[in-house]
C-alpha cells in the first residue's frame, strides 16, 4: 500500500503542477479536476485514518468518556487517565461528524451525548466548580493530575460542549459551556492586563510563579504563574465556538480581547509568536513553534470572521506573516513538511515532525492559497508537498491512523496511535477544512 500511495501521490503532484503552468510558463490556478482529486484523497484519510480508527473504539462504555491509549495496531493499551483536553476534543470531533455528515447523525449523536455526560457528571467539580485538569478512570483525583484547574483544559471542555449543542441542540450541553465560561471568567480573567491566569487552585485562586534556585515550576503547558501563547490561542478557539451558539455580550468582549492579544501581543513581526509572558504581557525569550504559528494563522482568521464577518487587514497581515515565516525558517526543502521548532531567525533546532504540525500546516497552506494563490503559487506548491509527506509518512499504511512523531525523513519515532495528548482533533479538523476548501476552489473554477 505504501508504494501505491507514493506512486499515486507523485502522479497527482506532477499532474497538478503541469496544470499550474500555462503556455508562457506563467502560473495560474490548478484545474477543477485537480482540486477534486485532492479532496477525494483527503476525504479518504479523514474517514479511514481518523474517524474509522477512533470511533467507536475510543468510547469507554465502562467508565464513561473516551479511552485515549492505543497501540500502533489500535489495540487498547492500559488507561492513562481521563484528561480534560482529550475528553473535550473527542466530544468536539463527534459533534463535527454530526454537523458535517448528517447521514451519520444516528450513529454519532449518542457519542456526542456520551461525551457531554462525562464532562458534566465527572469532569465538572461539584464542590468548587470548574473542570478538573484530569481524573483516573473511576473519576477520582490522583497525583498524576492533581486537583487544580488549568485553563487550557477547561477551554477544551467548553469547546466540546459548545460544539455538542451546535450539533444536537441539547440544552444541557449549552448550559455546561456557559457555566464553564462563567466560572473561568469569574476566577481567572485578568481585568488589569487582559487575558487569563492559567493555573488555579481547586477553588479558583490563581497560583503565583514559584522560583526555586533559579528554576521556575512548570506544568504540562508551561511555567506556572505566567501566561502562555498556547493557552490563549485555544481559549480564543473555544470562545469562538461558544460565541457561534451563544452571542453573549461579555463573551464577545472577551473574544475581542483575546483576538487583540494573540494578534498584537503574542504574535510579532516578522511572523513569530512568543511562547510565554509575565502577567503584564512582557515576553519571555524562548523558541519558535512552527506548528503553533500556522495553526494560529487559521484560528485568528476564524475568530475575526465570526466576530465581524470579515477578517481585518491587521489580522490578515499577521496571519500571512506567520505562515510565511514558518515556510522561510521551518520548512523542510528536501522532504517537505514543517519541522518542529527553532529560533526566530535561525536554523531549525528540532527537525522531527509531529502529526498535528503537519496537519495544521496543510490547513494553513491551502488557506493562504485560497487568499493569495493568484499572486503567488508557492502556497499551493508547498501544500502539495505537505500532503505528499502526510500521505507517505505521517499516515500509517499498515495499520491506518497517523504516527505521532517521525524523523525529518519520515521514519516513525513512536508507534502508539493514541495518548492523552493525541486525540482525533487536529487531523480531523484539518482534513474537514481542507476537503471543503478544495471543493469550494473547484466550484470557483
Amino acid at each position: 500500500m505504501q508504494t501505491t500511495r507514493l506512486a499515486l501521490s507523485c502522479l497527482l503532484v506532477a499532474g497538478v503542477c503541469a496544470a499550474q503552468a500555462g503556455p508562457t510558463g506563467v502560473p495560474h490556478q490548478p484545474s477543477r479536476d485537480a482540486y477534486l482529486k485532492l479532496a477525494a484523497e483527503v476525504d479518504d484519510a479523514l474517514h479511514h485514518d481518523v474517524l474509522a480508527v477512533w470511533f467507536p473504539r475510543a468510547v469507554d462504555n465502562e467508565h464513561g468518556g473516551f479511552h485515549s491509549h492505543f497501540a500502533r495496531d489500535w489495540k487498547k493499551l492500559p488507561s492513562d487517565g481521563k484528561f480534560s483536553v482529550f475528553q473535550g476534543r473527542m466530544t468536539w470531533v463527534a459533534a463535527q461528524v454530526v454537523l458535517h455528515e448528517p447521514a451519520r447523525r444516528q450513529e454519532f449523536a449518542p457519542i456526542v451525548r456520551h461525551g457531554v455526560e462525562y464532562l458534566k457528571d465527572v469532569m465538572w467539580d461539584t464542590q468548587d466548580g470548574g473542570f478538573f485538569w484530569g481524573l483516573d478512570d473511576d473519576g477520582k483525583i490522583t497525583p498524576q493530575f492533581g486537583d487544580h484547574k488549568e485553563l487550557y483544559g477547561m477551554g477544551f471542555c467548553i469547546y466540546g460542549a459548545a460544539a455538542a449543542y451546535q450539533a444536537t441542540h441539547d440544552e444541557q450541553a449549552l448550559d455546561l459551556a456557559k457555566k464553564g465560561f462563567a466560572w473561568m471568567d469569574q476566577h481567572a480573567h485578568d481585568a488589569e492586563h487582559g487575558g487569563y491566569y492559567e493555573w488555579l487552585t481547586r477553588d479558583g485562586t490563581p497560583v503565583p510563579m514559584r522560583i526555586v534556585n533559579g528554576r521556575v515550576e512548570s506544568n504540562g503547558v508551561g511555567p506556572v504563574g505566567f501566561k502562555s501563547m498556547n493557552t490563549h490561542i485555544h481559549l480564543m478557539e473555544a470562545f469562538t465556538q461558544l460565541y457561534e451558539v451563544w452571542p453573549d455580550a461579555t463573551l464577545r468582549a472577551r473574544l475581542e480581547e483575546l483576538l487583540a492579544i494573540v494578534r498584537d501581543k503574542v504574535s510579532v513581526a516578522p511572523g513569530v509568536m512568543n511562547l510565554y509572558f509575565t502577567n503584564a504581557w512582557q515576553a519571555i525569550p524562548d523558541h519558535d513553534s512552527y506548528g503553533h504559528d500556522v495553526e494560529t494563522a487559521y484560528l485568528m482568521l476564524e475568530t475575526d470572521e465570526v466576530l465581524h464577518g470579515k477578517a481585518s487587514e491587521a489580522t490578515e497581515s499577521m496571519a500571512k506573516m506567520l505562515v510565511d515565516h514558518a515556510l522561510a525558517y521551518g520548512w523542510d526543502t528536501k522532504n517537505g513538511g514543517f519541522f518542529h521548532e527553532g529560533t526566530t531567525l535561525g536554523e531549525p533546532e528540532n527537525t522531527s515532525k509531529e502529526w498535528w504540525v503537519e496537519c495544521e500546516g496543510l490547513n494553513a497552506l491551502l488557506l493562504m492559497h485560497e487568499r493569495y494563490g493568484k499572486q503567488n503559487p508557492v502556497y499551493f506548491d508547498r501544500f502539495l508537498e505537505q500532503w505528499q509527506f502526510i500521505r507517505n509518512h505521517t499516515l500509517d499504511a499498515q495499520d491506518r491512523g497517523d504516527f505521532n512523531l517521525t524523523t525529518a525523513e519520515g521514519k516513525p519515532l513512536s508507534e502508539d496511535k493514541g495518548s492523552i495528548w493525541k486525540a482525533a482533533y487536529h487531523d480531523s479538523r484539518a482534513f474537514w477544512n481542507v476537503s471543503e476548501r478544495l471543493r469550494k476552489l473547484a466550484a470557483s473554477q
